[in-house]
């Protein structure tokens, strides 16, 4: 069977014929649109050079890509804060179906709590067909007692004590799938916990030493290896904070300065706590914002985007990277 397509009158209702092939015997080097009766399947099909695959007369062409999203990370707590939870992580593959439009939300980072107050929570992010992403939750602060770390994609670390005094607080839960626990706060520690990681659960502290943030994980989606969803450290008293979790994690603040450093844009990292010391005590830093990224193969790739992604080619795969909300029309 050679690659022409023959059409040719047949009968007086007008029929036509065209080419006809066995599955095993369709055109060794078929173009954009050519069609035949395929004989081994019982339908007629043609070629779509987008997809690389034959397709059925009845069926819509789709490819398959690959993604991944995280929600915006969790802010630390003030006032030997527990360090916030990073954004919540799903990678995967997914069908496309060419010619509909997928929308890409990428959350917000989240803010820190200032002497006495939660780390706010992410915004969540999303692709369409993709379960939505769940934002980081707030670290805890501390009080006369301390306080419970807030839930989330990973959840933000328990807050550690002012006074001396047996307490225990519990770090926020971790969404199933998406992140791990935040840190707990045992024994009349003084140090504040660490937020989970998308790789790890947030470090816990029976003593001064605060405890570090959740390592988050690594995706080599774009080309190369680069963490992400790293949990915020706990802030320090009397010691150091603990130091951020690999993929965007902020270190927790040190009592000379009070203030936690804030998790990495578009890494879902979570912020790091506010450290104690010197009245009202330091504050929590926010949580980095979230990201969608979407691998195609090149020879799909249809070009339509809305919201300004950043667009590379790594080997035969078109990276399609949103650090704000846009589309994607396959």
């Amino acid at each position: 069977m050679t690659n022409a397509v023959n059409i040719a009158a047949s009968g007086s209702n007008g029929g036509t014929i065209v080419s006809s092939w066995t599955t095993a015997g369709r055109p060794a080097s078929p173009v954009n649109g050519q069609m035949g009766f395929n004989t081994t399947l019982g339908y007629p099909e043609w070629y779509s050079s987008a997809a690389s695959v034959w397709i059925a007369f009845f069926s819509t062409p789709t490819y398959s890509a690959s993604y991944l999203v995280v929600a915006g990370g969790g802010g630390g707590g003030g006032n030997i804060g527990g360090g916030g939870g990073a954004g919540g992580l799903l990678t995967g593959s997914i069908t496309l179906t060419v010619g509909t439009t997928y929308t890409a939300t990428v959350g917000a980072g989240s803010s820190g709590g200032n002497a006495h107050n939660y780390g706010t929570q992410g915004g969540n992010s999303s692709f369409t067909g993709v379960t939505t992403c769940i934002g980081g939750g707030g670290g805890g602060y501390a009080e006369t007692v301390a306080i419970n770390g807030v839930a989330g994609g990973s959840g933000g670390g328990a807050g550690s004590l002012i006074d001396t005094g047996t307490n225990d607080a519990s770090g926020g839960a971790g969404t199933s799938g998406q992140g791990n626990r935040g840190g707990n706060v045992t024994n009349s520690a003084r140090g504040g916990p660490g937020g989970g990681g998308a790789g790890a659960a947030g470090g816990d502290v029976t003593g001064d030493p605060a405890g570090n943030g959740g390592i988050g994980i690594a995706s080599s989606i774009t080309g190369s290896s680069v963490y992400y969803a790293g949990g915020g450290g706990g802030g320090g008293y009397p010691g150091n904070g603990g130091s951020g979790g690999s993929g965007g994690g902020g270190a927790g603040g040190n009592p000379t300065n009070g203030t936690g450093t804030a998790g990495t844009a578009n890494t879902g990292g979570g912020g790091g706590g506010g450290a104690g010391g010197a009245a009202p005590g330091g504050n929590g830093a926010g949580g980095g914002s979230g990201v969608v990224i979407i691998s195609v193969p090149t020879s799909s790739y249809s070009g339509t985007t809305t919201g300004s992604p950043t667009v590379t080619t790594s080997g035969g795969s078109t990276i399609i990277k949103f650090t704000s909300s846009g589309t994607y029309t396959a």
